[in-house]
């Protein structure tokens, strides 16, 4: 098993402000190379960046290929992922997802990772003009031509059904050969399936335990071997999982320092996600952290009132059981403490479960809420020093139950699984 960190670039607007200071921004960009290359010293293999647009203190995250090719800058090994870039071509146009791709992957020296989805929130949907019912099928002819984009002298071109260019040759082209790896983001089980059959890794952002871990994994590799159809020019089998992270010495340091940024993940995530609240969210005027804290604990998940009854049932941690849909189940789990939580010890004991099921790659959510930058820096290291080692010595074993699931695949594997 491999790990990485996920990067939302969260800032909570003050409690006591109608704005941020006027450096928090820049102060949360240059904070979060530094845990990058931090992350790159002591052996994490990989970090994932999101897209986002206009989800004020949940994800100040809208350029990440500007971010990624800083830190590739900052760094020597660790893989740049975009976790994800927004498919739909009134988000970007693939022309221009497939130039950006290739001049990361150059100044990076063959280290991206191509992370691909659709979009979900109103707020962002809204603001470019993507229609829900068409987003999907957006994704799909996006992202093939992409693909083709990179690898074709010249490019043919397209009439498609969301956007149509003429022939081009599409520079410059990736180092990596055929393409960088490609993954696509996974809320619900069936998206993993889509993933497999599409020769994809698949970003699970659903918290899955390890028992659901396992059985998608049987799963996915069973239908990478009969079913898959590449949506490109290689193969990326692979299954990744996310988790909040807060790493000290003993539990209730690592509780301490990490509840508050992992239930704000989750509210913040919850708010914009959900139709009522983030579909009517005020730009430039709303406070969320400061509904957030100020809500009583045991209400702070109610706070959004009858809105969460349309949004499946989601009550947060004050819910005594996991709700039945796959997005609020993951957003509900994003406010647990989780396994992930507490001393090494425990976070170990974690993530072996993982690595029993099968799991290829493990993505921390470490700087989130209002987390310190000390606090964060300190939780990584002591995960890459006292929790990642152990891992690494076994991995040699998991490529080899890796090698067995892939045996007789015909498809070229371009996959650093």
């Amino acid at each position: 098993m491999k790990f990485g960190l996920f990067y939302e670039h969260q800032i909570p607007r003050p409690r006591d402000k109608e704005q941020w200071d006027p450096d928090a921004e820049h102060k949360m960009m240059k904070n979060a190379l530094d845990q990058i290359e931090l992350a790159d010293y002591l052996g994490f293999d990989y970090i994932f960046q999101v897209e986002h647009h206009f989800l004020e203190e949940y994800s100040h995250s809208s350029a990440p290929e500007v971010f990624l090719a800083a830190a590739s800058q900052r760094t020597k090994n660790i893989r740049l992922g975009h976790g994800i870039t927004l498919m739909p071509p009134r988000y970007n146009h693939p022309a221009r997802v497939a130039e950006r791709i290739a001049t990361l992957d150059l100044v990076s020296d063959g280290r991206v990772e191509f992370g691909t989805g659709e979009s979900a929130s109103e707020m962002e949907l809204g603001g470019f003009g993507v229609r829900r019912e068409d987003k999907k099928q957006m994704w799909e002819e996006a992202t093939r031509e992409v693909v083709k984009m990179m690898t074709q002298t010249p490019y043919k071109g397209i009439e498609g059904e969301h956007f149509g260019m003429p022939s081009r040759n599409v520079v410059p082209k990736p180092l990596q050969k055929p393409h960088p790896p490609l993954w696509v983001a996974s809320s619900r089980r069936e998206t993993t399936m889509v993933a497999a059959r599409l020769g994809m890794g698949s970003l699970g952002f659903a918290f899955e335990t390890p028992d659901e871990a396992k059985e998608r994994a049987d799963e996915y590799f069973r239908l990478v071997r009969e079913e898959c159809y590449p949506i490109g020019e290689a193969i990326n089998p692979a299954l990744a999982a996310v988790t909040i992270l807060s790493c000290f010495e003993d539990d209730e340091e690592a509780i301490a320092k990490g509840m508050e940024g992992a239930q704000f993940f989750a509210y913040s995530l919850a708010y914009y996600y959900n139709p009522f609240t983030g579909g009517n969210h005020k730009p430039g005027q709303e406070n969320i952290y400061k509904d957030f804290i100020e809500a009583p604990e045991d209400k702070r998940w109610g706070a959004f009132g009858d809105a969460f009854r349309g949004f499946g049932g989601f009550s947060g941690g004050a819910a005594k059981e996991e709700p039945e849909d796959e997005v609020t189940r993951a957003l509900w789990r994003a406010a647990q403490r989780g396994g992930c939580i507490g001393s090494p010890d425990f976070v170990k004991d974690t993530l072996r479960k993982y690595e029993d099921s099968h799991l290829d790659l493990m993505i921390f959510v470490a700087q989130c809420g209002a987390r310190s930058h000390e606090d964060v820096m300190d939780s990584i290291y002591r995960t890459g020093t006292k929790v990642i080692p152990e891992f690494k010595e076994r991995h040699e074993k998991h490529q080899q139950w890796r090698a067995e699931q892939l045996a007789g695949v015909e498809h070229e594997i371009n996959s650093t699984i």
